[in-house]
């Protein structure tokens, strides 16, 4: 048997465990963070929150990009679009260079509400890491891109 595949006790102990914690402390996270932003009024999801992010990063998007940049699938993503619209967050408009899809921006109330939340968001990760320092955070953020690539599909 190879050494890498050997059973070496205290890592599989932890390997066993580590995909439930990791989808335990994902679903925590998002849970309180959804509290977070309810208690604010700011009256929206964590899931549209991530979109209005990812368009603040990079306004004029088209849908599927903005998909694949969130981990959501295409349906959903219309959904939480569509939301964001009615909410006059964001808007779609014609793709210039192909008129079959659209490219979704934000409206200056979209700009407004990332206003209104990053002040959360920040307060959050600062409770969130509290009792990390630097050195635990860059070995988590490290471990969990290595588990992230580990996971990609494979060209």
């Amino acid at each position: 048997m190879n050494a890498s595949v050997k059973s070496t006790g205290l890592l599989d102990k932890r390997s066993a465990t580590s995909g439930f914690l990791l989808e335990r402390t994902a679903k925590r996270m998002k849970q309180a963070f959804q509290r977070e932003l309810q208690a604010a009024g700011a009256d929206i999801t964590v899931d549209q929150w991530v979109v209005l992010q990812e368009l603040d990063r990079e306004d004029g998007q088209p849908q599927l990009a903005i998909a694949q940049a969130v981990f959501k699938d295409a349906a959903t993503l219309t959904r939480i679009i569509d939301l964001l619209c009615q909410k006059e967050l964001t808007r779609r408009v014609v793709d210039p260079e192909d008129r079959r899809r659209f490219r979704v921006e934000l409206t200056e109330g979209g700009r407004a509400k990332i206003a209104e939340i990053k002040p959360l968001v920040r307060a959050f990760r600062r409770r969130a890491w509290q009792g990390l320092d630097n050195e635990q955070m860059d070995r988590l953020v490290d471990a969990l891109n290595r588990i992230f690539d580990n996971l990609s599909p494979k060209s």
